[in-house]
């Protein structure tokens, strides 16, 4: 059969009409007029993008598929970019063609260990029926009230001490949070000597050489967990050619774990003036401060604290401070996980090396602290690294803020010496268990920090004491269980939090979370084939959660065997 020819000339131009015509999902004008307004002047760039998520679904209570689509052209993305990072973070609700929006408001209840122990389940129970079609109720992992316990969070209103009867009423008041009882503003803080140590360093009167080498006499050691050496920190990074960045994680989404929360909302200059003292002797050109989505209330307060600093004349020759909000991910805790948030993708671990002190945030060579870190700077420099080194016990040395909570009467962040142990601290700064409640075990170092029983009270709590034991001091997230519960049941809990937030990237956490949380949750547990899944995860997962979530489990089948009988 003879076929017509058609011209070269008719061929390209219908090429070009195809190439013209935008791939995937048609955008509708009204949603990018809605965009667009959302969005302002502010700037399109693409590590904004989860910035940008926020705002639609503030406004808005959910994610529409138009929505996504109308923001990936107005910021020249593919929209399989803006939904791969939008389905990522468990704060964000999508709702596609055809699906119903989730209620106007949502209340959530934390049923992290100390919140379960404390009644959570009672509350998911009951709520969903008290509070109507017009709210809806979820779990949802440990948001960083645990001495509260249980917790929940109605909208973005926290309700501590929550009973379904707070709840509801919190719900009816559309409650507003206030500012924290004693919290310190820009000018008490001046007035009591803030920033004056920053003065002196920023006019020349203190040499950053003699800064770095207080902060390595103190011995102050990163906060956030991982313990890497604060002072020699800062001497790597400012050995790295610039531009150098920075990055403050207060994620904080390790379960048990508080005590940057508590800082913040009472003292945030102290941080602040640490940060810029860190920022100034590594050479910094840019801050970015990465805070997580569950503390509402102290993004709010810090934004508000944050402008009156750029507005003083303190600011003069400051580099440039922008507060980044998190979407709900615990991997986000992790350094590179958190810089990958901040460039606006989905929170995945980088391999390393490089690290990040040579290769991180953009590109750049960037020092990455945790708030309680950058919190001991200024009484390290103004007392001496001494001081800081004077206070410890057991042949340890410094403080530490532990967030204690679970069955003890007075719950909370203690500020004790580092290698105190937990007998000592239960009966000094606790007030003791729980009136009708024996001491039976504690999890050292929060989720991923292991499990250990009363017997063993006499361990001191620091940096490297917990490793001969199967468990790490971590972030200090104490969490302590009486004859009332079961260590079994706390391994329960542990792994399905990690299951649920496993970023999926690397099998063996994927896989082996969902695996190890499937096979204890059965009333005999395979022991042979978690002693392989334990192996396989510490060897071979990219990042700290894979490699540490074994460590519940393993403590329950070392130190409590009679359990599994």
């Amino acid at each position: 059969m003879n076929h017509p020819i058609i011209p070269i000339a008719v061929l390209d131009a219908s090429r070009q009409r195809k190439r013209q015509a935008p791939r995937g999902r048609r955008v509708d004008p009204i949603a990018l007029a809605e965009v667009q307004q959302l969005l302002g002047t502010q700037s399109r760039q693409s590590d904004l993008l989860i910035e940008h998520l926020h705002k639609i679904q503030d406004r808005y209570g959910f994610l529409s598929s138009a929505h996504l689509a109308a923001l990936a052209q107005e910021m020249r993305l593919a929209q399989t970019e803006v939904y791969e990072v939008a389905s990522f973070y468990h704060h964000f609700d999508i709702v596609k063609e055809g699906e119903d929006a989730p209620a106007p408001l949502t209340v959530r209840v934390c049923d992290g260990l100390s919140c379960e122990m404390a009644g959570a389940q009672d509350l998911l129970a009951r709520l969903p029926a008290m509070l109507g079609r017009e709210v809806r109720v979820i779990a949802a992992p440990c948001i960083g009230r645990c001495e509260q316990a249980p917790a929940a969070v109605v909208g973005q209103n926290p309700v501590p001490n929550a009973t379904c009867e707070k709840v509801v009423g919190t719900v009816a008041a559309h409650a507003v949070q206030h500012v924290p009882e004693g919290f310190v503003g820009l000018e008490d803080y001046v007035a009591h000597g803030g920033y004056a140590l920053l003065a002196q360093c920023a006019s020349g009167e203190r040499d950053v050489e003699a800064v770095i080498k207080e902060m390595e006499n103190a011995g102050l050691r990163g906060l956030g967990g991982a313990g890497f050496p604060t002072g020699r920190k800062w001497r790597i990074v400012r050995a790295e050619q610039g531009p150098r960045l920075m990055a403050v994680n207060i994620d904080e989404g390790e379960p048990g774990t508080f005590k940057d929360r508590f800082y913040l909302e009472r003292d945030p200059h102290r941080f602040l003036e640490g940060m810029l003292i860190a920022a100034w002797a590594a050479g910094i050109a840019k801050i970015y401060i990465y805070l997580r989505d569950e503390y509402h209330g102290c993004r709010n307060l810090l934004q508000a604290e944050l402008e009156k600093l750029r507005a003083s004349p303190m600011a003069q020759g400051l580099p440039e401070i922008e507060l980044r909000r998190g979407a709900g991910a615990y991997i986000c805790g992790e350094e590179s996980a958190m810089i990958e948030s901040i460039e606006g993708k989905r929170g995945m671990p980088r391999l390393r090396p490089p690290y990040v002190a040579q290769v991180g945030l953009f590109g750049r060579p960037t020092l990455e602290h945790n708030l309680e870190t950058l919190f001991w700077v200024r009484d390290i420099l103004e007392k001496g690294g001494e001081w800081f080194g004077s206070h410890g016990r057991n042949g340890r040395k410094g403080l530490r803020s532990f967030s204690v909570s679970g069955r003890v009467k007075n719950p909370g962040v203690k500020l004790a010496p580092a290698g105190i142990t937990i007998q000592e601290l239960l009966d000094e700064h606790c007030g003791g268990m729980l009136d009708g409640h024996t001491f039976y075990a504690y999890l050292p170092g929060g989720a991923s920090g292991g499990i250990l029983p009363a017997a063993m009270n006499d361990i001191p709590l620091d940096f490297d004491t917990l490793q001969p034991y199967g468990c790490f001091i971590g972030s200090a997230a104490v969490m302590i269980l009486s004859d009332q519960d079961t260590a079994t049941a706390a391994a329960r809990n542990m792994m399905r939090f990690f299951h649920h937030e496993s970023c999926g990237q690397c099998t063996p956490c994927r896989v082996g979370t969902a695996k190890a949380s499937h096979i204890i949750e059965q009333p005999h547990w395979d022991l042979p084939l978690l002693a392989d899944l334990s192996l396989v995860m510490r060897d071979a997962s990219i990042c700290g959660l894979g490699q540490a979530a074994p460590n519940p489990v393993d403590c329950v089948i070392k130190y409590f065997p009679h359990e599994l009988s």
